[in-house]
């Protein structure tokens, strides 16, 4: 049996159609889906249960704490965490699992697909920059699912109260140690308004910051104004589509210094990127 640990803010609107992706053709018994309502004030516990899943719930918000909840009642390796607003597949549940269990290998996770449905003009250009941009190197972080082995579990729990969990496991881990499975997809919804974007793009820097403070950055190299160019001379995104990209930049990075002066918390939103 494998364990799916399920953190979930108010999404009784998607919860139980990703329970039954992961459910469907799955052996009796071959997955255990435990679903950690955080904090929910809709009927998130309630539509997880009849779609066939354990349910803890909490009053206390905070995805870290709801992973940390789900991850108590655990007992089996390796072990998935998944977003309840990102679907996942039982065969790509198995592919990640199967990745898991390689000689060396301590984390795992799949590949993204995006959901464009209803995702808004400059959205959508958003989306195609930051998906260009971040691929090549995403790794861990950014697809709503991860997998994590004993020796691997050991290396990121207790999770402390970060904003950004797949990045504090992303950082985790040398890059020989982590591996994106490509025969594995996660499907994730972008966000789908500017205000979204620059909500998602707020917390993501501001997750970096504190997990660079807390010794584990993301990542090595900063993005540069060069790799938007890149892009747009590969053609993988045009001139258009990198204008909204730093008109955005520049209005996220703005709201960051607000927030970070204001020393106001960050909420855990119910978009799956604006985590």
């Amino acid at each position: 049996m494998v364990e799916v640990v399920i953190p979930a803010h108010n999404e009784e609107t998607v919860v139980a159609g990703n329970i039954a992706r992961l459910l469907d053709g799955a052996a009796p018994g071959e997955f255990d889906v435990l679903v950690v309502a955080n904090a929910c004030s809709d009927r998130t516990a309630e539509v997880a249960r009849t779609a066939g899943a354990r349910v803890l719930e909490t009053d206390q918000p905070g995805k870290a704490n709801a992973l940390r909840l789900g991850d108590a009642a655990c007992h089996g390796f390796p072990r998935v965490y998944l977003d309840a607003d990102v679907r996942l597949s039982a065969d790509s549940a198995r592919a990640l699992v199967q990745a898991a269990r390689r000689p060396g290998v301590l984390a795992c996770a799949p590949v993204p697909e995006m959901d464009m449905r209803g995702v808004g003009w400059v959205s959508r250009r958003l989306t195609k920059v930051h998906e260009g941009l971040v691929a090549p190197t995403r790794g861990l972080a950014g697809v709503g699912v991860y997998v994590l082995t004993e020796e691997g579990h050991a290396r990121v729990f207790p999770m402390p109260d970060v904003i950004s969990d797949d990045g504090w496991v992303h950082a985790s881990f040398a890059p020989h140690e982590r591996v994106v499975v490509t025969e594995a997809r996660s499907l994730v919804r972008p966000s789908q308004t500017v205000a979204a974007n620059l909500n998602r793009r707020v917390r993501v820097r501001m997750g970096n910051r504190q997990l660079a403070e807390l010794g584990r950055p993301v990542t090595a190299r900063r993005l540069a104004l060069g790799d938007l160019r890149a892009l747009v001379a590969a053609r993988r995104a045009t001139l258009l589509d990198a204008a909204c990209y730093l008109g955005v930049l520049v209005l996220d990075k703005a709201l960051t210094r607000v927030r970070a002066l204001r020393r106001g918390p960050v909420a855990w939103g119910t978009d799956a990127t604006s985590r």
